[in-house]
């Protein structure tokens, strides 16, 4: 017996020594891992211990467009007017055959430049004239650059004056473009241009809208006496890796996915909740093209002035004007600020509501309902702060989600709000409040004393905008169903506005996701009897900087727009 213990000692201090000897001979190779190595591994190890530890992340086949519908398949006629709104926010495209561009390459905003153009061969500007800046592109070379795709923001103000009007950008696609803006007050007025992302930058964001909706995971628990179990939700699961439950809407068709629990069944579901953000989704490249204060929201210095003054109305009337541009509604804003107070031009003459009580008096005998993200929650805190009758109902909802109620008794107003559906980014809601637009809309008895605020927007940047579109469309069927049975209901619709962005924010909430959003938004709704309360040219023409719950300032405007859309002028005389 000890002859075999010795065998097998000689045989395993025989493979130790070769292990020793290996490892010493390929030390180097150990000392040539690189901080990025060490640092993905640490990433991974903090994931594997962070509280989703216990959530398994799905697979996809990148290779091919992720989930194309993300639901039924539309209608034809839907289908029809998917394909027209696709097309009219279509983006310019670098040009065919073209290889990844290296950063020297690529937009860069300290080399371009932009110019104000003389109006009529004279360089004088007065009230209602037409102020134009052309701007070119080039690369961090200092080369000119011959493609378009780039996305500006244009803005005119003057900060002296608190007077600010949003521009309108038009892609000559051969580097250079066009700003335009109507010239609405006399005085000192600044033109500023701002390249948000080159149109390198842009072709990752569409391809990260297309193929990486899942960007953004979301989880739900589900629970059932002491046995808990939390798992992956989704829009769109792979349903070969593990089995659904299917919790699509009945009423709409929309759908929600999540991996079935391995020991409970699907209705012991509690919850919803934002998972996270799915990290290092593009190379190292292409991070260049999202650099803070190089590439993202940089500013485009002029070439030679960038101020003017403008003078009073020209005397004479200038037929002519009328012609100047060959399609005006593209270019006319649907307001400015002037000494900080947001002036609409056309629609609902907008009046101050200054006084509580004036708030008190146009909201008295109302229902006002409020649906959607946290940007039009911002307006049902502000209500509550200006009108010091309404006092909120403890509903016991988690904070900064709601369900949330306030009452004011004596003047008879209920104030409502509750979060729109999936996909929703809040931390925690209640499986049982997660409830679709469309329908709670369809369980109104609306009619003249009852309001309706939308805003649904900002949860749906990482999805490809059919998904959005389709969301719209249930939301617009509902809305005409309201208006049939009970005319006389007030609608307000809170367009998307302009924020903050970084490195990081800007691959699931850029500026250029929202811009597109709201064109659709636009377009879906045009014609019906609402009122759009414009949170992007509001964003825009304020010299404030941009923020996805914009300053006070800007939310007071909105707010006086809505309550001059619920009490209009006429009313009050």
């Amino acid at each position: 017996m000890c002859r075999y213990l010795s065998k097998y000692a000689l045989v395993f201090i025989f493979l130790a020594l070769s292990g020793l000897i290996f490892l010493l001979h390929n030390i180097h190779t150990v000392e040539n891992w690189n901080c990025h190595t060490i640092s993905a591994l640490y990433q991974l190890q903090s994931r594997m211990q962070s509280s989703f530890s216990a959530l398994n992340l799905p697979t996809f086949n990148h290779n091919r467009t992720f989930c194309a519908y993300l639901g039924q398949k539309p209608f034809p006629e839907d289908e029809l007017e998917e394909r027209y709104l696709l097309d009219s926010i279509s983006w310019p495209t670098p040009p065919p055959g073209s290889k990844p561009t290296p950063l020297r390459k690529t937009s860069d905003p300290v080399h371009s430049l932009f110019a104000i153009l003389p109006t009529k061969g004279r360089r004088e500007w007065h009230l209602g004239d037409e102020l134009e800046a052309l701007v070119q592109i080039h690369d961090f070379q200092g080369r000119p650059k011959h493609h378009g795709g780039d996305f500006l923001l244009a803005r005119l103000h003057s900060p002296e004056l608190g007077a600010g009007v949003a521009g309108k950008v038009l892609d000559h696609r051969n580097g250079f473009y066009s700003a335009v803006f109507p010239l609405l007050w006399e005085g000192s007025a600044e033109v500023e241009i701002t390249l948000v992302h080159s149109s390198e930058a842009v072709v990752v964001l569409r391809r990260l809208r297309e193929e990486r909706p899942d960007r953004v995971f979301f989880k739900s628990l589900f629970r059932l006496g002491f046995l808990s179990e939390t798992t992956v939700c989704n829009m769109c699961l792979p349903s070969d890796q593990q089995p659904l439950c299917n919790y699509t809407d009945l009423s709409t068709g929309e759908p929600w996915y999540c991996y079935k629990p391995k020991m409970l069944g699907c209705d012991t579901r509690i919850n919803h909740a934002k998972g996270g953000y799915l990290k290092h989704l593009i190379t190292n490249k292409e991070a260049l093209l999202f650099q803070s204060g190089v590439n993202i929201k940089v500013r485009i210095h002029a070439s030679g002035l960038d101020k003017i003054n403008v003078l009073p109305p020209r005397k004479e009337v200038e037929v002519e004007n009328s012609s100047v541009n060959p399609e005006p509604s593209k270019l006319v804003p649907s307001g400015y600020f002037y000494e900080d107070s947001w002036r609409p031009l056309s629609g609902v003459t907008m009046r101050q509501f200054n006084e509580s009580s004036a708030v008190t008096y146009c909201l008295k005998n109302k229902v006002i309902n409020m649906y959607g993200d946290s940007t039009v929650r911002q307006w049902f805190e502000y209500l509550i702060a200006l009108a010091p009758g309404l006092k909120e109902f403890n509903l016991h909802s988690p904070k900064n989600v709601g369900p949330f109620m306030a009452v004011d008794s004596g003047n008879n107003i209920l104030l409502k709000y509750r979060c729109h559906g999936p996909p929703i980014r809040f931390s925690t809601v209640l499986s049982s409040e997660m409830r679709y637009v469309s329908n709670e809309l369809d369980g109104l008895s609306g009619g003249p004393n009852a309001v309706v605020v939308l805003s649904i927007w900002a949860h749906f940047s990482t999805f490809p905008v059919e998904v959005y579109i389709r969301r719209l469309r249930h939301i617009r069927r509902s809305l005409v169903r309201l208006l049939d049975r009970a005319p006389g209901t007030v609608i307000v619709i809170r367009s998307g506005n302009l924020q903050a962005l970084d490195p990081e924010v800007s691959l699931f909430n850029s500026d250029w996701y929202s811009l597109q959003l709201d064109e659709v938004l636009r377009s879906m709704f045009k014609g019906l009897d609402v009122l759009l309360v414009d949170a992007w040219q509001m964003s825009l023409a304020h010299q404030l900087p941009h923020a996805l719950h914009p300053p006070e300032v800007i939310v007071k405007n909105m707010i006086d727009m809505l309550l001059s859309y619920v009490c209009p002028e006429k009313e009050n005389s």
